[in-house]
């Protein structure tokens, strides 16, 4: 018996069948999708105010803190009439993240002092052209009447400190 491989014949069939029986560990991509974690960092957004004014005011402590050098933008003053434009006196002008080059470790979500950007939970769509994937800002902030929910990303600290009207730091006086 031992001449005629049987016994590892039979047993190599065995396991075969065994997978027949459970649970498939690939999924139909387009039909069903996989749930990400609440943590997952996605693609970028520069967030708008309550009012719909945006946040950035060009500071440039993300692009400080990214260890990547993803992040690059220049900033300028706001003029008389775009009050309802831009939250501060200045404000980015233009403001660029290579999605290439970018690592999406958080760092520029923790260093903003005003809460302008986030990672969110949308995943970065491929392109063919490296040059697409040079993110303006007609691409990252959101649009006034889409507004991203990045909540998930906040944790428990952050949403206290918001409450705290005693604490926030970004209240416009």
């Amino acid at each position: 018996m031992e001449r005629l491989y049987l016994p590892a014949i039979l047993s190599g069939m065995a396991i075969t069948m065994s997978h027949f029986f459970k649970k498939q560990a690939t999924i139909s991509y387009p039909e069903m999708k996989r749930p990400f974690a609440p943590v997952y960092r996605g693609q970028h957004v520069l967030k708008r105010d309550e009012n719909g004014a945006e946040r950035c005011t060009a500071c440039g402590l993300c692009a400080v803190s990214c260890p990547a050098e993803a992040i690059t933008m220049v900033a300028a003053e706001r003029k008389p009439g775009e009050e309802k434009l831009y939250r501060e006196e200045k404000y980015a002008s233009s403001y660029e993240i290579n999605m290439l080059r970018c690592i999406f470790c958080g760092m520029c979500e923790e260093a903003c002092p005003k809460e302008a950007i986030f990672l969110t939970d949308r995943m970065v769509p491929t392109d063919l052209k490296r040059s697409e994937f040079i993110y303006g800002k007609d691409k990252l902030v959101e649009k006034a009447d889409q507004r991203i929910d990045i909540s998930k990303r906040q944790t428990k600290e952050v949403i206290a400190f918001k409450q705290n009207k005693n604490l926030q730091h970004n209240i416009l006086k």
